[in-house]
């Protein structure tokens, strides 16, 4: 069978709506297409028009997964990547083409390659409320990032998925938020009030006018369009590299690390994994239980800080006060100069 054929099956039609893929899995699994399939045709010496499945051979693929991490220096977290999306379209094979089960199941045996794991690089608590207070709120957009990085922390979501937000995902009634997350599958969470009244306060006062295309977007950017998922982790790493020395940098994925802090505050808090799961938005339990392996010695009195900052309401800010004292003297001198 042409393995052309097969590849348009799985982008096409397998993994949109079969599995119900998200935009950023098919990307990460074309960019692996786009590196195998003239590597296959080099290796069997044909052209990629000639290619067939039978050409994805143990050997072909092993010799392709070398030849990423030494020729392109990928490391092996990245090779493990490129051999999901290959697993991946050999479970599709299985399932279409049962006549190639034998080649799909050989290919679905082979091993991950054993990877160095990441150090969880998570925000302290002090670090949180460092961060938070880097944020200038009189420069344009301080508000709106200021709510930002307040709602990375509560939500714990990725920064995708506060990047894709709606007005209308928040019911302040409640005080909820629904968040669209990988697979296309919503979930809802409850927000701390601090967090809905601060959003509040930005969409009524604060939020840029939107064009036509986005006037439902939550975050605005200073174009009128969505802010973007590469905006927000600009946006993280400034601050969190205003607010932190440089060494903490390096072991820090900025907007993620908000997302770890969640996790790792929950946890603190008492909370069971199942919650946490929920609320990070995991398919698996084993996802979540990385979280287990950390050594959680917050003190007591920085647990008891930084619960009364996120549960205190906004009037009791100290820098949302300073914002409000200073527009009233802008409001002042504007009128005297119409005097």
């Amino acid at each position: 069978m042409n393995l052309s054929q097969a590849i348009h099956q799985f982008f096409d039609h397998y993994l949109p709506h079969l599995t119900g893929a998200g935009q950023q899995t098919i990307a990460s699994y074309r960019g692996a297409f786009t590196l195998l399939i003239p590597f296959a045709a080099s290796y069997h010496q044909v052209s990629v028009r000639q290619l067939q499945l039978e050409h994805l051979s143990f050997d072909a693929i092993v010799a392709f997964l070398n030849h990423i991490e030494t020729q392109r220096s990928n490391n092996p977290r990245t090779r493990n990547q490129r051999l999901a999306a290959i697993k991946s379209f050999a479970k599709m094979i299985s399932l279409i083409y049962p006549e190639y089960k034998d080649l799909a199941q050989t290919i679905r045996n082979i091993p991950q390659k054993r990877a160095q794991k990441k150090l969880i690089g998570y925000l302290t608590l002090k670090e949180l409320l460092q961060v938070f207070q880097s944020v200038d709120l009189k420069k344009p957009d301080g508000v709106r990032d200021y709510v930002l990085l307040h709602l990375l922390a509560d939500s714990g979501a990725r920064a995708g998925e506060i990047a894709a937000l709606k007005i209308d995902f928040l019911d302040t009634d409640q005080n909820t938020l629904a968040i669209l997350g990988k697979g296309n599958r919503y979930r809802q969470i409850r927000l701390l009030p601090k967090t809905v009244e601060l959003m509040t306060l930005y969409i009524k006062r604060y939020r840029s006018n939107p064009r036509p295309l986005y006037q439902n977007r939550l975050f605005i950017n200073q174009r009128g369009q969505a802010l973007t998922r590469h905006g927000i982790h600009r946006i993280c790493k400034k601050y969190v590299a205003m607010a932190l020395p440089e060494k903490r940098l390096k072991i820090l994925s900025p907007a993620h690390s908000f997302r770890h802090a969640c996790a790792v505050n929950m946890l603190a808090q008492g909370k069971d994994l199942t919650q946490i799961k929920n609320r990070l938005g995991h398919e698996k339990l084993e996802t979540t239980m990385v979280y287990l392996r950390l050594d959680l010695h917050a003190k007591a009195e920085l647990q008891k800080t930084f619960t009364e900052f996120t549960a205190s309401r906004i009037a009791f800010d100290k820098k949302v006060e300073d914002l409000m004292d200073w527009e009233a003297k802008e409001e002042t001198l504007a009128w005297l100069d119409t005097l």
